[in-house]
């Protein structure tokens, strides 16, 4: 007789068992070999971070390198933790941190990032919804486990990569789905969970952020199931919580090098904004909320609109001797020492990027705590007031003097535009009766399986079936395939055989 499964290495179809292809003994490094075997993983080198990888060359991080990056932080978080007798004993008392979940997570954490990266998700959405009539539309968080449970294939008589019960949970940064579960839905507490409250401009929609369609409820539950009575059915697992943590790490810290490479980050701009703030934020202090939004272009304004807003959404921590001291830090590390000599691409130039990077990683990972009754807004696992603030700040570089700059939006809408009108073509060519035998066979699949998925009295079963597939299908291309994909189907192009087509 086999010995029971352990709660957190029960698989998706109920097993634990080794299968063909899988090297490693034990059940959460094969996940991580799974995952990293996936061609859903190999895609990443072609879609964006933040700007395209096709128009950027070796110079900034791609999703997969992002996800790479990721992984190395987060396993280096949980091995610290695991390390630590009394944090040890803490997080298995909250279910557990081990190394290769977290990992594991991390490399699958942006598996459904759509071509564009965040773009491309709000785009999708916004058609899922209201063109597709798609009510969970479309999310990146979701669309990962949507990929790993239910359209990545592994052998014939399976779909997705049956992961184990553990990362699939460390995966879940939103363990909840759009509107209805957990009851009662974490966007209705207050406050609510990060990522729980709804879009402004869409308030009935349901949360903005969330971790699983309805489609792939079950598979939730039942990989959260070992973690019941331990943790709040809203919140994250200590590993999903590490995962976000070092993706959070990753992402303020690498997107600042990509933009110092390729020379949009200037040490002039940078240090206007900061040591403005810091000489007048006295007086920018004293101007209302409705004054500084009018007084835009003034230096200091957009960092001290920062600050009040890490007040409103994060109370539980926002602490303005904290702010101030992570705005002097970042000042003498980012002003003073990254931006104060341009980047040349010389050896010497790299091994300065190296050791920044380095000591930020360092940093920041050293800061890690492990809390029992975590705030609302808060995993398990978090950063020390300091270097949350930290991280802040450096994000904020990030989005005040990257996102913020026209010739990106420009760049953008054009994308924008291009997914829009991407997604309306295969809709015409999926209800063209005649085309049916020549659609993509990847395609006509998608629509066979999320027809399967849903209840059979479904309202418009078949249509809702088409909109999902069209979706999944368009989430899986690189940008160069989405570019590529409207080019042939627009007739601008004359080449017949390219990987925009191997699908």
């Amino acid at each position: 007789m086999e010995p029971p499964v352990e709660p957190r290495a029960r698989r998706l179809f109920g097993g634990s068992a080794r299968t063909l292809g899988d090297l490693a003994t034990s059940p959460f490094r094969a996940d991580r070999d799974r995952i990293v075997g996936s061609p859903f993983f190999t895609r990443l080198g072609g879609v964006t971070q933040v700007v395209s990888p096709g128009g950027s060359g070796l110079l900034v991080h791609n999703r997969l390198t992002h996800s790479l990056k990721v992984a190395q932080v987060a396993r280096a978080i949980a091995e610290r933790l695991t390390a630590d007798g009394w944090q040890r004993d803490l997080v298995e008392k909250l279910g557990g941190c081990d190394p290769d979940v977290v990992e594991a997570a991390a490399i699958a954490h942006d598996l459904g990032h759509p071509p564009f990266g965040h773009l491309g998700e709000r785009v999708l959405d916004r058609l899922a919804r209201h063109r597709l009539g798609l009510t969970d539309g479309f999310e990146g968080n979701a669309q990962s486990y949507r990929i790993v449970t239910s359209t990545e294939i592994r052998g014939a008589a399976t779909t997705g990569l049956d992961l184990t019960a553990a990362v699939r949970a460390a995966m879940l940064k939103y363990p909840w789905t759009r509107l209805d579960h957990p009851d009662p839905h974490p966007r209705l507490l207050d406050p609510p969970p990060r990522g729980a409250t709804p879009p402004p401009d869409d308030p009935d929609s349901g949360s903005a952020k969330f971790g699983a369609y309805r489609t792939e409820l079950e598979d939730l539950r039942q990989a959260r199931a070992p973690f019941a009575g331990r943790i709040a059915d809203w919140q994250q697992t200590v590993e999903a919580s590490v995962m976000d943590t070092a993706d959070d790490i990753a992402y303020a810290i690498h997107d600042v090098e990509d933009f110092y490479r390729v020379g949009v980050l200037q040490q002039g701009a940078v240090a206007a904004e900061l040591m403005a703030w810091q000489r007048e934020g006295g007086s920018l202090r004293a101007i209302t909320d409705a004054a500084l939004q009018t007084s835009a272009r003034r230096p200091g304004s957009a960092i001290e609109r920062l600050r009040r807003q890490l007040h409103r959404k994060d109370a539980w921590i926002a602490d303005d001797d904290a702010f101030a001291a992570a705005v002097e830090h970042v000042r003498e590390e980012l002003v003073e020492g990254l931006l104060a000599v341009p980047f040349d691409g010389s050896i010497e130039a790299e091994q300065y990027v190296a050791r920044f990077s380095a000591r930020w990683t360092t940093r920041f990972v050293d800061a890690i705590t492990v809390v029992e009754q975590p705030g609302m807004r808060s995993g398990h696992v978090l950063l020390a007031p300091a270097q949350w603030h930290e991280a802040q700040v450096l994000k904020f570089v990030h989005h005040r003097f990257v996102l913020a700059r026209p010739d990106l939006a420009l760049h953008q809408r054009g994308q924008a535009r291009l997914l829009g009108t991407l997604v309306e073509a295969l809709l015409e060519w999926l209800l063209d009766p005649e085309e049916e035998s020549r659609l993509p066979r990847r395609l006509h699949d998608l629509v066979e399986l999320a027809e399967a998925e849903l209840h059979p009295r479904t309202p418009d079963r078949l249509g809702k079936a088409r909109g999902r597939a069209i979706v999944d299908f368009v989430a899986q291309l690189t940008d160069g395939q989405a570019v590529a994909m409207l080019d042939a189907l627009s007739g601008r192009s004359g080449a017949l055989w390219t990987d925009a087509f191997v699908l």
